[in-house]
């Protein structure tokens, strides 16, 4: 970061604190709501419960002190305080209901009002503003049951000032996410709050010109991160009720972008009903994914081709999410991964084939393997990833991906027994000179998926790359490794005397990892990150090994169910939704 972004930085941040202390100084207006505001937001009832007894895990860590409130925590970083800070948990403990969960909301809220209401603390940003706002409304009348008036009183008076200051700043926020959190906080406030109509429309157009701006044509966001898409998505589906309820319509880019992000979602949108698991998106709170499409209404399907970069092969009850785009560049590509051509495979309920997923809630060392080519089910040349990552951001941290793929044709068609995706990437083509191609062919009844991996030299400029590359390595021939990560619930075993690798899944389906024999088959541990664990999880990884030497190499390997697996089981066995965070 230069000089003078870091000042931008810091002037940002400076004026947030002035415009918030500000807001507290404006005279109150506003005594109660315009009507009774209506709960959109959903929660756990397993989490609101541990958040009652006092474990409060937010950004994969976890601490354990039930003799205090929220505010009283020791907050061991700035992601932690910004979960807190977001109000987020309130869905949780109204998931809950009974009285213990509303006195602990109580006591937080009306402790937060008494220990940052004055205009300080990490929570007088724009984006966590505009998340706290929606929450304190959407959960009202379940925080204000039984309160005293004074309560009432600087309840309101809090939520007219919260309003004000995003008002002021919400221009503040960054594009993407942060910007659609704090102006739809701010079209609720508007539309909820007396006397504060007057900011509705200012920020009901606002969010319309984002829709067009961040929104592309495919229903995508330039970060390529499903999960942040699912969160504009559910933004905006919000906002629109809101306004429907408020019987106001709604602005046509808006309702454009909702009916183009819809689709997008069910291409992304695994047979259990998670999302696929890719530049820093996770799978998704349980049901939010088809909650969210339910209240959206819109029923079309993803047209032929991409949908966000990603492709989609589907049948029976599989489905195969394959990254077929050149990742995230620019201010987009902080948490991008190099996953090009990676793909996740999931059989009903059950994953099978997964990423390794976001490390940043393990700190540096994980959310930097978890970003490299090697936490992907892809193939990687020589231990190298198909991008780097830039020198670390002196002032935020954060590493941009560079010198990823820029060239990745794509086909998909239907065959005689299935649909197959072709697809190529030129990451390792400067280092290397090799092309990276894969084909996945999923047969039509969903029980089998064909795939070859190819390194190609094309052109003779390639090939003099690919014979320096060979030459430094002492004629050695160049390494690859071809991985399929496994999801921690596969039970996985060396089969065949080490020729194939036979995986039984908690439904009881039995898959088979088969190869042209031509290569190393080994099984290694691996990892599964998920931001709500308090470490990585441990699992398997299916690994094919090999050297090339030559211009052109194949590597030809199947996964299928085994012949005694039913076409249908009855997957009756219950996922812990909220177990030990361990």
């Amino acid at each position: 970061m230069t000089s003078m972004t870091r000042l931008k930085a810091r002037g940002t941040r400076l004026l947030d604190l002035w415009h918030a202390r500000a807001a507290v100084r404006t005279r109150a207006h506003v005594k109660g709501f315009v009507s009774s505001p209506e709960p959109r937001t959903i929660g756990s009832f397993a989490r609101g419960r541990q958040l009652i007894a006092g474990n409060y895990l937010f950004s994969g860590t976890l601490i354990n002190a039930p003799e205090k409130t929220l505010w009283q925590v020791d907050v061991p970083n700035a992601a932690y305080a910004a979960e807190l800070h977001g109000f987020a948990w309130m869905d949780d403990l109204a998931a809950v209901g009974d009285l213990p969960a509303r006195e602990a909301a109580q006591a937080w809220l009306w402790g937060w009002i008494d220990t940052y209401g004055k205009g300080n603390g990490p929570g007088w940003t724009p984006n966590l503003t505009g998340r706290r706002l929606i929450r304190w409304i959407n959960h009202a009348i379940f925080v204000l049951r039984g309160v005293e008036s004074d309560e009432s009183r600087s309840f309101y008076r809090s939520l007219e000032q919260q309003t004000v200051f995003l008002s002021r700043r919400w221009k503040a926020a960054a594009p993407g996410l942060p910007r659609f959190e704090a102006l739809t906080g701010l079209i609720y406030a508007g539309l909820a709050l007396e006397g504060q109509e007057a900011l509705a429309e200012p920020a009901i157009q606002a969010l319309a010109r984002e829709c067009a701006t961040q929104i592309d044509e495919q229903g995508g966001v330039p970060t390529r991160n499903p999960e942040e898409l699912l969160g504009v998505f559910t933004l905006l589906t919000w906002a629109a009720a809101a306004l429907s309820d408020a019987g106001r319509g709604t602005p046509k880019p808006h309702l454009e972008a909702i009916q183009r992000i819809a689709p997008t979602l069910r291409s992304l949108r695994h047979a259990d009903g998670g999302l696929a698991r890719f530049h820093g998106g996770g799978r998704g709170a349980e049901g939010w994914l088809d909650h969210a499409l339910a209240a959206s209404m819109v029923k079309t399907l993803q047209p032929d081709g991409l949908a966000m970069g990603f492709a989609r092969l589907s049948a029976g009850r599989t489905s195969v999410i394959i990254d077929a785009d050149p990742p995230p560049t620019g201010e987009g590509s902080a948490k991008a991964h190099a996953s090009t051509l990676a793909f996740e495979l999931t059989s009903g309920r059950r994953p099978l084939i997964v990423n390794c997923g976001s490390g940043a809630a393990f700190g540096l060392d994980w959310r930097r393997a978890g970003r490299a080519t090697p936490s992907h089910s892809t193939l990687c040349l020589g231990n190298r990833s198909s991008a780097r990552l830039a020198d670390p951001d002196r002032y935020t941290g954060e590493e941009a991906l560079i010198e990823g793929p820029r060239h990745v044709p794509v086909e998909i068609t239907p065959v005689s027994d299935g649909i197959c995706f072709q697809g190529g990437h030129d990451g390792y083509l400067v280092s290397h000179g090799i092309t990276h191609a894969r084909r996945l062919e999923l047969t039509q009844d969903g029980r089998g998926l064909a795939g070859e991996d190819m390194m190609l030299a094309l052109a003779e400029a390639d090939k003099r790359r690919f014979d320096r590359a060979l030459d430094a390595g002492k004629l050695q021939g160049l390494g690859f490794n071809i991985r399929f990560h496994l999801h921690p619930d596969v039970d996985a075993t060396l089969d065949l005397g080490g020729a194939a690798v036979s995986m039984a899944l908690r439904s009881g389906e039995i898959w088979v990892f088969r190869h042209d024999g031509a290569h190393d088959l080994r099984l290694e541990p691996g990892v599964y990150l998920e931001s709500n664990r308090l470490k990585p999880r441990a699992a398997q990884q299916i690994v094919l090994s090999g050297t090339t030497f030559n211009y052109n190499t194949r590597v030809r390997w199947s996964l299928s169910k085994a012949q005694e697996t039913a076409i249908g089981l009855r997957d009756l066995q219950t996922d812990d939704l909220y177990t030990d965070p361990d």
